[in-house]
């Protein structure tokens, strides 16, 4: 097996542990108990930022079960939204969360070329995302360059990932961490916030990270 072979097979093996079971579990268990005791970031924090940076057209990269499009706030009442994942299952419990809004849906490796023609977004979201990428962040944002040339000038990619280094660390989030990074649900036990800022950086002229426990939030305008 090649290098990129096993790196394909690596995402698709953790893209694979949220089923349609674990994703019915995924609000209360993900979102509104490890974010918050976890990893020190409630799930209000990025639903904040969803508020404040969604835009009319918006793609949302790994959409979890819909969550934060079904609560956030969008600047129109008819916002146009695309859903992207690996995860079909991913995508179809999210699609139909939000199906008042029709979004298109696209299962693709955000890793790889995305080939999704002329669309553009007003923004793009990775929230949670980053971390459960193989490979340390100087490698895995090769997705900023994937996602770039699919949004508007003046628009912005914003999310959040969690980090092992460069942020406050607990005894219970180090235990967290060590258990979704043994089962391969996580792959950020080289992830440097230093690094989260050198790769934006050195794309977009304009960023912002702020951390939050251990949790970086970022935001970055094209």
């Amino acid at each position: 097996m090649t290098q990129t072979e096993e790196s394909h097979a690596r995402r698709v093996t953790a893209a694979a542990v949220y089923s349609k079971e674990m994703l019915e579990r995924y609000d209360l268990i993900v979102l509104a108990l490890a974010c918050r005791i976890g990893l020190g970031c409630p799930r209000g924090v990025m639903l904040e930022r969803y508020d404040r940076l969604v835009g009319a057209d918006h793609l949302d990269v790994g959409p979890g079960t819909g969550y934060f499009l079904d609560n956030c706030r969008f600047p129109v009442g008819d916002p146009r939204i695309g859903l992207l994942d690996l995860n079909e299952d991913a995508l179809d419990v999210a699609s139909r969360r939000v199906a008042r809004y029709r979004p298109a849906v696209h299962h693709r490796d955000v890793l790889q070329p995305l080939d999704l023609g002329d669309v553009q977004f007003d923004s793009v979201a990775l929230n949670l995302v980053l971390h459960c990428l193989p490979g340390p962040l100087t490698q895995k944002s090769v997705v900023f360059d994937h996602l770039t040339p699919y949004v508007k000038p003046g628009g912005r990619i914003f999310g959040s990932t969690v980090l092992s280094h460069g942020v406050r660390q607990t005894g219970r989030s180090r235990r967290l961490m060590d258990r979704l990074n043994d089962t391969g649900v996580f792959n950020n036990r080289e992830d440097r916030l230093q690094d989260l800022h050198h790769e934006l950086g050195r794309r977009f002229e304009r960023h912002e990270v702020t951390v939050r426990g251990t949790v970086a939030l970022f935001e970055a305008h094209a």
